[in-house]
């Protein structure tokens, strides 16, 4: 068991759940009164002077890949580890054919891309985590519901990227400048300063997800693919800006 396992945090109830699912659905980033704010998870920190990034979507095997193997590329060289797993993962399987032929021409990996092996989001892989992109709402709720710690510091990944184009290189890293050279204090310092940006701007909920292109045309993994790509570029870019 290694440091960051080894946390006690309350148990949610049902109910406080699913307040704060409605919450979270609402668009809202701040726990609805009442539901208890868990202690230190170890989910708030990560090896120093190492930073990890978690994509998630349903199965693990089109969205979330994509975001993982594509933003591994865009980060190549910075030592940040790109991770991803699925809330109804199919377990050991594959990226699609369609959606690993996208990633490839999009600029990821052969390797990394063909050795992808779908697995389920669980707690432990969240405590490992410093910044979570999701693939959709839902998929952004299931998170905070796992790991309630993590709310400030999950969003889906056109949500993420919408956000940070209002940022600027140097204003990102003027606000993770006192974090030093640690890159995953760096990345939670970019998640609340990209978070603080929700509040300045109109939300778009029916912009933010990523559509599922599973068992579903060409067509859909192409537009699927349009919406996911442009994200991983900008989310890539304010990345690289707060890094040391």
């Amino acid at each position: 068991m290694t440091d960051r396992d080894d946390f006690s945090a309350p148990r949610l109830r049902r109910s406080d759940l699913r307040r704060l699912r409605d919450s979270l659905l609402k668009g809202e980033t701040s726990l609805p009164v009442g539901v208890p704010a868990p202690v230190a998870l170890a989910a708030e920190s990560s090896a120093a002077g190492g930073g990890t990034i978690m994509t998630v979507c349903t199965g693990n095997i089109c969205r979330s890949p994509m975001a993982e193997v594509l933003l591994r590329a865009a980060l190549v060289g910075t030592g940040i580890r790109v991770h991803s797993a699925g809330t109804h993962a199919l377990v050991d399987e594959a990226m699609t054919p369609q959606a690993l032929q996208l990633a490839l021409s999009n600029g990821a990996d052969a390797s990394g891309a063909d050795a992808h092996r779908a697995r389920l989001l669980t707690e432990p892989l969240l405590a490992e985590t410093d910044l979570v992109l999701t693939m959709a709402r839902e998929h952004r709720s299931a998170v905070v519901q796992m790991a309630p710690a993590l709310l400030h510091r999950t969003f889906t990944v056109r949500e993420f990227a919408r956000l940070a184009a209002t940022l600027g290189d140097d204003e990102v890293r003027g606000g993770v400048a006192a974090d030093g050279s640690d890159a995953g204090a760096r990345l939670r310092s970019l998640a609340r300063l990209v978070g603080g940006q929700r509040g300045l701007m109109a939300a778009r909920p029916d912009d933010d997800d990523v559509i599922d292109p599973y068992r579903r045309s060409q067509t859909t993994y192409d537009l699927s693919a349009s919406q996911l790509v442009p994200a991983v570029a900008e989310a890539a870019r304010v990345i690289r800006a707060a890094l040391p």
